[in-house]
């Protein structure tokens, strides 16, 4: 563990006694996306998650996380938080929110506890990946090990991704 410093979620992971690894990824500040942090790490997109969250109108924030080359299902994601729509919050809420920063958004150890929801596929891996807390670093850790400290419910919320030539 030399030269890596343990995040908060790590702590929070090491004091709920939950084994996974920290795996640091060179971070490029011009491409946050997951796809970049897979590719970094040499492992598949499928097992690369992102924390996203989200805000919905009977039920206030809640978190998704989901696949690195799928996009959130706003209809699917408000149904399960128990509202009629959902939209992403805004980027500048995030930090304030949450305590973590755009491409360091980990589902573990945020300002307050939202509701979680984990895509479903979460579950065909031995292992994923998720954010540590801070860019540049992964958790490689099992999904039922995580999906159960953050207490989440386990859902179809995502989609593949559309293939846009403008993005």
């Amino acid at each position: 563990m030399s030269g890596i410093n343990k995040t908060n979620a790590a702590r929070l992971l090491d004091r709920a006694k939950i084994a996974y690894k920290l795996v640091p990824y060179a971070v490029d500040e011009n491409n946050l996306a997951a796809d970049h942090v897979a590719h970094e790490l040499g492992e598949d997109i499928n097992q690369v998650f992102k924390t996203l969250v989200l805000h919905g109108d009977k039920c206030g924030h809640f978190v998704c996380v989901i696949p690195g080359n799928m996009e959130v299902d706003l209809k699917a994601a408000a149904k399960v938080a128990g509202a009629k729509k959902a939209e992403m919050i805004p980027m500048k809420e995030l930090l304030p929110l949450t305590g973590y920063i755009r491409g360091g958004c980990s589902p573990i150890g945020m300002k307050k506890s939202f509701p979680t929801y984990f895509h479903s596929t979460a579950m065909d891996f031995d292992v994923i990946y998720v954010s540590a807390g801070v860019r540049g670093l992964q958790f490689k850790i099992a999904p039922a090990d995580l999906i159960g400290y953050v207490r989440a419910t386990v859902a179809d919320i995502a989609t593949p991704m559309e293939n846009k030539d403008d993005e």
